[in-house]
């Protein structure tokens, strides 16, 4: 399911009340889905090279993916994945998700060590895949004031 992170299916915030708003909707999810759990965050590098790129201080590499294999090696995209294994506690994001609201990080997936519930953050919104589909009806009826008003639901 896709939750919008302002009222209105505004798509970026615009002052720090807005960024609240923001921040409360991520966070609120996140405490749902996680907490008391360690998670997983995952955060892609995509690059034209196969070669990982320089591990990153808060993250290992976990696996790279050859995106668009084109015969031409200039026009070849590989997706390196970095994860962070970590505990959950509300708000121990902010700076990622805040960065994540403006379109400065794209690609981040947060997820419990069994890959079960699934969170995407994306600039206006969150998608969010749950282990059942009990799961996310309950889920969903929590937080119905904050799915978009469109039939498809996106």
């Amino acid at each position: 399911m896709r939750f919008h992170s302002l009222p209105g299916s505004k798509r970026y915030a615009e002052g720090e009340s807005e960024y609240a708003v923001v921040l409360e909707r991520y966070n609120t999810v996140l405490d749902e889905l996680f907490a008391g759990e360690d998670v997983y965050v995952i955060t892609p590098v995509w690059a034209t090279e196969a070669e990982v790129p320089p591990s990153r201080p808060d993250a290992d590499h976990w696996q790279s993916l050859l995106v668009e294999d084109d015969p031409d090696p200039d026009f070849r995209t590989y997706c390196h994945l970095f994860a962070a294994l970590r505990p959950w506690r509300h708000g121990c994001l902010d700076e990622l998700l805040r960065d994540i609201a403006d379109d400065k990080v794209g690609g981040v997936l947060v997820t419990d060590t069994q890959a079960r519930r699934i969170y995407h953050p994306y600039d206006g919104g969150a998608d969010v895949f749950l282990a059942t589909p009990a799961e996310r009806d309950r889920t969903r009826d929590r937080h119905a004031d904050w799915l978009s008003g469109h039939p498809s639901g996106l």
